[in-house]
């Protein structure tokens, strides 16, 4: 849903009109609303329920109705939520899907949202009409003229989140009830959502999984190189207790487990403020870029080259990529690889 940002930007430009966004998942409404050229969020619990028992997506369908038709940007690689643009009453010439656009070589996620962007769908190839939607399920768009190169031009490429002074206060709330508030803030991504699936975490489908002792080599010597910053651990509920065992193998003072306590809003208010982060390939990587925090990210399976943090910040990124048996593999990131990128990444100022 960062990288998501990339494409609603310029079809913001575009039409000069906020984008609707049709979408499923517990993240992406408190991550977009209110960010630059968001629309309405329409939320769905699942694409795959069956119609008749999801009322979401009956409620959906019926918004989109009376909307009217307007040019749509199709953005999921599955079926799953194709049907209520049919429902919707949505015609083929107005859909742009991504699955008639595939990625390019050697482009960037972000790109690729970008040129989808672009696109016209058919039935407006000429100026009309007025109103636009976006969605990581589904964009809709209203007619308006085509993007001009200094539209574009004006379009940083990169994901982007801005940062309201609402998230702001509460985490400087948030901060001072911990005792943080005047304190420079180093942050920690253990886990992930397939780190804390069930069974052992070294199972091949966990594949960004990094173990437990050498996140604690990497805090100790974060502690050494900083001894006047907090370290504070993030992640979801589920991950609280991986955390916790991390830090009991550290072994460190002021390193605070925060995984039990971050809601979408104030976890990307605390990229924005901390020096730097340390974490696996993960939302929170991204956030990290789109809001212009320095990063050392560890990368499994996942190509860096389609999903290396981009922001239009051009916060400092390093990417680590490790091989085991000749494939890409996470465990075979060395801790001392993570430390020399974390001792060389430009970290931000605190008054930034």
């Amino acid at each position: 849903m960062v990288l998501f940002t990339a494409l609603i930007r310029v079809l913001h430009a575009r039409f000069h009109s906020p984008v609707d966004i049709v979408t499923s998942g517990p993240w992406s409404e408190p991550l977009l609303r209110g960010q630059p050229g968001v629309g309405e969020i329409m939320s769905l619990r699942s694409r795959k329920t069956p119609y008749w028992l999801s009322a979401d997506q009956r409620r959906v369908v019926r918004r989109l109705r009376e909307r009217g038709v307007g040019p749509t940007w199709f953005c999921d690689a599955g079926d799953a939520a194709r049907h209520l643009l049919e429902r919707a009453g949505i015609p083929e010439e107005f859909i742009v899907d991504v699955r008639d656009h595939s990625l390019l070589p050697g482009e960037h996620a972000t790109e690729q949202w970008r040129r989808l962007a672009q696109v016209t769908p058919v039935a407006i190839a000429a100026p009309s009409g007025a109103g636009v939607i976006a969605a990581a399920v589904t964009t809709v768009g209203a007619p308006a003229a085509e993007l001009r190169d200094t539209d574009l031009a004006a379009v940083t490429p990169g994901c982007h989140l801005d940062v309201s002074e609402r998230q702001r206060s509460d985490l400087e709330a948030w901060l001072r009830a911990r005792g943080l508030s005047a304190t420079p803030l180093i942050l920690i991504q253990v886990g992930n959502k397939r780190t804390m699936r069930r069974g052992l975490r070294r199972l091949a489908v966990n594949n960004k999984y990094w173990p437990n002792e050498r996140w604690a080599e990497v805090l100790r010597h974060v502690r050494l190189q900083h001894p006047d910053h907090a370290i504070v651990m993030l992640g979801t509920g589920p991950e609280y207790e991986l955390n916790q065992e991390v830090a009991a193998l550290a072994d460190i003072a002021r390193v605070y487990n925060a995984a039990d306590d971050l809601p979408v809003p104030r976890l990307v208010a605390l990229l924005e403020r901390a020096a730097g982060l340390i974490t696996v390939d993960s939302g929170p990587a991204h956030a990290a870029a789109a809001v212009g925090c320095p990063l050392v990210v560890l990368f499994g399976k996942a190509l860096p080259s389609l999903y290396r943090p981009w922001g239009t910040a051009g916060a400092d990124v390093k990417v680590l990529c490790g091989r085991m048996a000749g494939e890409p593999e996470m465990l075979g990131i060395e801790s001392s690889s993570v430390i020399a990128a974390w001792s060389n990444l430009r970290l931000r100022e605190r008054d930034a």
